[in-house]
């Protein structure tokens, strides 16, 4: 199905039902018998329209906007207070079904980490006095060797500091790479690249050093999860992106305001995400507990992750199937009037 040629076909359809909806606001009786009519007309139509584009242009912007202006209108339609996602609906199933949305950009968003990483991490090992200047502080540390057999020597109330300090620092760089798709995305790929390299650059100044191993060990228990984290950040920052960039044949504004609504949705199912590797960065990495037991919570944490979007992100079809069946429930009865 071609975008564009749908569009141009039912563009003017979709402009008359959103200035109807427009100007009914939350009383469709302001409009009179006639417009009325003509509104459940046209919604039922483009509630057709939306079915059809759910089909056949998922991923596509004219979802996003088609959505946005059925779910309008038939509250008006129908006389009906918007529906609610309850907030144990959304952690349960709604997160996940915006992290599964658009699985191009968020692949995008890995790339973009990873790669660098790569790079980074050969670069580092061919020249490691170059590439320590790049590190902060905080972190040069890996470059030097470490005696096998010792924690970090973290007490408990620090470990509590420490948790608290790291999930401030992991909640703000997540949350500005949502916020840097108003950017055009460039603040969001900037954040990507250099969570990338800084990640390469340390673990080749520790390999470097002997302390590969041990950098693995401090790395992998929170590391996993965390990156993930960062990608779903990534990836609604390049989603908002798409928005701002090309907004398609619907208005910039109604664009971004679609794609906003859902990357506070992805930043706030992804908090909690965050504040539980932060917890495992603060209190499990410094308390020593060797290479396999921190891969095997590291790993446990982000398949858990990517399981729940595998498995509750599918539920989206399904719930989709029935609400498409009664959307052509709506398409039947325009046949029918008409």
């Amino acid at each position: 199905m071609n975008v564009d040629r749908f569009t141009r076909e039912h563009e003017a359809e979709w402009e008359e039902l959103e200035q109807l909806v427009t100007a009914a606001k939350t009383r469709p009786e302001r409009l009179g018998a006639a417009s009325v009519r003509r509104m459940g007309t046209l919604y039922r139509r483009a509630a057709a329209d939306l079915a059809t584009a759910r089909r056949g242009l998922p991923g596509e912007p004219v979802v996003a906007r088609l959505e946005s202006l059925v779910g309008r209108a038939r509250n008006l339609v129908y006389d009906a207070d918007p529906r609610r996602e309850s907030i144990v609906q959304f952690f349960a199933t709604g997160y996940w079904r915006r992290v599964r949305e658009r699985p191009r950009l968020l692949l995008l968003a890995a790339l973009l980490m990873a790669v660098p990483a790569v790079l980074a991490f050969v670069w580092a090992g061919h020249d490691p006095g170059g590439a320590s200047g790049l590190v902060p502080s905080a972190f040069r540390s890996a470059g030097e060797p470490h005696r096998s057999g010792h924690n970090l020597g973290v007490s408990g109330g620090d470990s509590a500091a420490l948790a608290s300090q790291i999930m401030t620092n992991n909640i703000r760089v997540t949350l500005t790479a949502f916020a840097g798709g108003i950017t055009a995305g460039a603040a969001t790929v900037v954040i990507l690249l250099y969570n990338g390299v800084l990640l390469g650059v340390v673990g080749a100044l520790a390999t470097h050093a002997g302390s590969g191993s041990r950098f693995v060990e401090l790395v992998v228990a929170h590391g996993v999860l965390e990156l993930s984290c960062i990608a779903v950040g990534g990836m609604a920052g390049l989603r908002l992106a798409t928005a701002v960039v090309a907004p398609g044949r619907a208005p910039r504004s109604v664009a971004i305001a679609a794609e906003a609504r859902r990357t506070v949705e992805l930043a706030l199912g992804t908090a909690p995400w965050l504040v539980v590797a932060g917890l495992t960065e603060g209190f499990i990495t410094p308390a020593g507990y060797g290479l396999v037991t921190n891969t095997v919570i590291g790993v446990s944490l982000g398949a858990v992750f990517w399981g729940l979007v595998l498995w509750r992100g599918r539920a989206h079809r399904e719930r989709g199937a029935a609400h498409q069946a009664q959307i052509g429930v709506d398409a039947r009865l325009a046949e029918l009037a008409g």
